[in-house]
């Protein structure tokens, strides 16, 4: 019997980003969910040892050093072992790549936790969680937020989380133009701007869907400006969507190049979908529920 694992695509619906400390790195204030749609990571028992790459991403993973997806599994379980005296080292792995690469949804990091949750699950189910938090605690600001999946405000360098199960299921449409943007440049070219600050904003009146989507159209992605100038098909997508009609927010997340929108149901996202991948048929769109807090 094969153990599958899901590694659901992360989305920043704010991301507030402060100048570069003396670290190197940058402090953020971010509202993230995770959507019903991402990477697929299968454990098979009676396999050799080691990670496949399969998927419609495959291939873009295996030429992009920068991705890192495949690295970041390996690394995680390596971590486990490390932490653990688990033999991690035996499992027999295939990750489906059905997330683009470098696409601003947290996909290595992602397929990551996914792979940190697949080991415990299948090595040592009475595993504590602080011994994957620590793992995961070294695998990138994304690391933490990834092994949990559920939705959370994001501080410091993105490894502050805190739940927030008031979140509700909101209805979005994932559009990807199909180009990376490197998260190094980008925000080598926020550092160039010098725009944004790492401020959490106070939380909307009420967490409905209707309130909390106009509370998030006061805020803003500061990478969104810097990825532009980089990548300019970023902007195509993200007019695409607006032109569309139905969304009521359109944002990127992350550093890009995935953009998104949400909308009142989940008919009028699939009508959004429908049309956006008639209108840019080599785009990857996908009708995706960001999932609420309480069902998690």
């Amino acid at each position: 019997m094969q153990w599958v694992e899901a590694a659901p695509a992360k989305i920043n619906l704010f991301l507030h980003v402060g100048p570069v400390e003396a670290d190197g790195y940058h402090p953020l204030s971010s509202l993230v969910a995770f959507a019903d749609v991402g990477d697929m990571l299968i454990l098979d028992p009676d396999g050799p040892p080691g990670l496949s790459v399969v998927g419609p991403f495959a291939d873009a993973l295996i030429r992009d050093p920068a991705g890192q997806a495949g690295n970041l599994v390996l690394r995680a379980l390596a971590g486990l072992g490390a932490a653990t005296g688990l033999e991690t080292s035996s499992l027999s792995l295939t990750l489906d790549k059905r997330l683009p690469v470098a696409a601003g949804v947290g996909g290595g990091s992602a397929d990551a936790g996914a792979a940190l949750r697949l080991a415990r699950r299948y090595l040592a189910p009475d595993l504590e969680d602080p011994v994957l938090v620590q793992v995961a605690s070294g695998l990138g600001a994304d690391g933490l937020m990834c092994l949990a999946s559920t939705p959370a405000w994001a501080e410091g360098k993105g490894e502050v989380l805190t739940p927030e199960p008031r979140l509700p299921t909101l209805h979005a449409v994932l559009v990807n133009p199909g180009v990376p943007s490197p998260t190094g440049a980008v925000y080598g070219a926020y550092d160039r701007l010098g725009v944004g600050g790492a401020d959490r904003p106070a939380g909307p009146a009420s967490w409905d869907a209707e309130a909390v989507i106009g509370w998030l159209a006061a805020q803003r992605n500061d990478l969104e400006a810097p990825a532009l100038l980089n990548t300019p098909a970023i902007g195509t997508a993200l007019d695409a969507v607006r032109a569309e009609g139905q969304a009521r927010l359109v944002r990127m997340s992350g550093s890009g190049a995935t953009v998104f929108g949400l909308y009142d149901d989940a008919a009028a996202a699939a009508r959004a979908a429908d049309a956006l991948e008639g209108t840019h048929p080599d785009w990857w769109v996908r009708q995706a529920p960001l999932v609420g807090g309480s069902d998690a």
